[in-house]
């Protein structure tokens, strides 16, 4: 499944990305932080067993791994007689010794007795077997190019117990949408942010300085920042939390552990999995990121530490979203069933407080009225605020609109940047919608409804850039990207064709042109059933992905 997208604006990624080249040094590196990790697991399971009484049962395990290693080393000595008895056809241990023909001609050749069949090479000449061909480097590089006319797509995919990272190449011109390169992740995948802002440990952070960077938030407690501009890379360039220290650089011998304690909800570090990342447009430096330990932090990416942690929830936060122009401030919502304005350089203050009738999947501002915001919840619901109208309590909450949108949560949805009043929702009942917000009686209206064949919907992203900006990313439960152009659709080109120049309206009698989708054929099969058989839909995931893993009353 893929469980959250991010698009990549035109122009930040490099044009010809480089693949990283790793040396002896680096792998011996990492195969010592593999052995470290394979220690810890290892001393993890024996305590285990340990406290469960188990230790008969490694002995016997034990004897059984002894009996399996003999018979496999039987069955190697006979595969080595079995090899011995086909190579006596050969004679090798004569092989250096003269032919009956060269004892006569007294021209003892050797091993090189086929010296005649040899093809020499003058001085300056390119040995074709060993000379590198510069056109294959050069049509390798134009394979890995990125047109500043491209826009970048990630996707957090989850498949076979195998997590990574896709990033797609999204050619609007050609109809083309492909997987560039990928990276691997330690766990599963439930948020991603896209940073323009080079991070690590070692790089010199000029105020101006730009970069392509991915911020991924998984199951564990640490969140990790990959620079896109790599690839084949094994390591990101920065660790967000308690696996940050040491250095992976720094490798130390692991001291022996004592009795384990349960983590502890702490100001430097997240200690559960992170459902959600938001970086500040105007202080760049600055990753806002939500966990299930119930804390929002808020971190330093030019030093990659924790510079604040607040707790202004009692469950888990799962939604951010930073002020577009008021910068300082950031909106939580959370499985209490609120959502919190606060400011960030007032940690003590108490922050306003909206009430909702059910759980929080998703929120955003609205990018054309900062005044307003908009809040998904698990009982398929968007609730529309005026930030102005500040409510004396949650229960006093009272939204400008609230819309049913579906019969399942509303795991995802977006605002057009590009068109006022345009808003998509993705559910878990496996549609989107479009909607219009600025209808003449002052509500939502639905334009259109769309299966896309992607399962339970988990992401609903538009593009960024003006030029693409009917173009909605839909990812769910099936593990596949479709790109829709909305322009393209009848309804949408009714609707919104006053309030853009780039979309002209549907004249009278003309043709209905069928909606344009582009995506990814997928070879593999599907990774779970679609047709609701063997599962609850009750209990729907959201677009972090954290409720298939966990109750939320836990």
């Amino acid at each position: 499944m893929i469980t959250a997208t991010t698009w990549v604006p035109r122009g930040f990624a490099a044009e010809f990305p480089v693949r990283q080249e790793v040396t002896e040094e680096e792998y011996e590196r990492i195969a010592d932080l593999a052995r470290l990790q394979l220690e810890d697991a290892q001393e993890d399971l024996d305590d285990a067993r340990a406290e469960a009484g188990e230790e008969g049962s490694k002995k016997s395990k034990k004897g059984e791994k002894d009996a399996v290693e003999m018979k496999d080393a039987d069955e190697d000595r006979e595969d080595k007689e079995a090899i011995d008895d086909d190579l006596k056809e050969y004679d090798l241990e004569n092989y250096d010794e003269p032919t009956e023909e060269e004892k006569k001609t007294g021209e003892v050749m050797g091993m090189f007795g086929n010296i005649k069949g040899l093809a020499y090479y003058q001085p300056g000449e390119a040995d074709p077997y060993i000379t590198i061909n510069d056109a294959e480097d050069d049509e390798e590089r134009e394979e890995l190019q990125i047109f500043p006319t491209d826009n970048l797509l990630i996707a957090a995919k989850s498949e076979d117990d195998v997590c990574h990272l896709e990033i797609y190449v999204y050619e609007d011109s050609a109809d083309n949408l492909y997987v560039h390169h990928d990276i691997m992740l330690p766990a599963i995948p439930l948020c991603v942010e896209w940073l323009d802002i080079p991070v690590g440990k070692n790089l010199t952070n000029a105020p101006n300085a730009r970069g392509s960077y991915v911020a991924v938030g998984t199951m564990d407690p640490d969140i990790e920042v990959w620079n896109l501009d790599l690839i084949d890379t094994l390591y990101p360039n920065a660790i967000l939390g308690a696996g940050g220290a040491p250095a992976p650089t720094e490798i130390t011998k692991k001291k022996k552990k004592s009795k384990r304690k349960a983590p502890v909800a702490n100001d430097t570090h997240h200690i559960d999995a992170v459902l959600s990342l938001a970086g500040n447009r105007q202080h760049r430096n600055l990753l806002a990121s939500a966990s299930a330990d119930k804390t929002v932090k808020l971190w330093d990416l030019n030093t990659t530490t924790c510079a604040k942690s607040y707790s202004h929830h009692t469950d888990k936060v799962c939604a951010l979203a930073w002020h577009p122009t008021n910068s300082t401030t950031l909106l939580s919502g959370s499985y209490d069933r609120t959502v919190v304005w606060a400011d960030m350089r007032a940690p003590d203050a108490t922050p306003p407080r909206w009430g909702l009738e059910s759980d929080v999947e998703d929120l955003k501002w609205d990018p054309h009225d900062n005044n307003y915001f908009y809040v998904s919840t698990e009982g398929g619901a968007v609730h529309f605020f005026d930030t102005r109208v500040l409510p004396a309590s949650p229960a006093a909450s009272r939204p400008v609109w609230t819309l049913q949108a579906h019969d399942k949560s509303v795991s995802s949805f977006d605002i057009s940047p590009v068109v006022p009043g345009f808003l998509a929702t993705g559910s878990a009942d496996k549609t989107v919608k479009l909607w219009n917000t600025q209808t003449e009686t002052g509500g939502p209206s639905m334009v259109s409804s769309r299966d896309l064949g992607m399962g339970r919907i988990f992401s609903t992203r538009f593009a960024p850039d003006a030029e693409v900006g009917f173009r909605l990313a839909v990812a769910g439960s099936k593990g596949a990207v479709t790109v829709w152009d909305t322009s393209t659709n009848a309804g949408i080109r009714r609707t919104f064709a006053g309030r853009v120049a780039a979309v002209a309206p549907v004249a009278e009698g003309a043709e209905v042109v069928e909606d344009r989708l582009v995506g990814v054929e997928e070879s593999s099969g599907e990774s779970e059933s679609e047709d609701g058989e063997g599962e609850d839909d009750g209990e729907d995931a959201g677009p972090d992905g954290w409720e298939s893993m966990d109750e939320k009353d836990d």
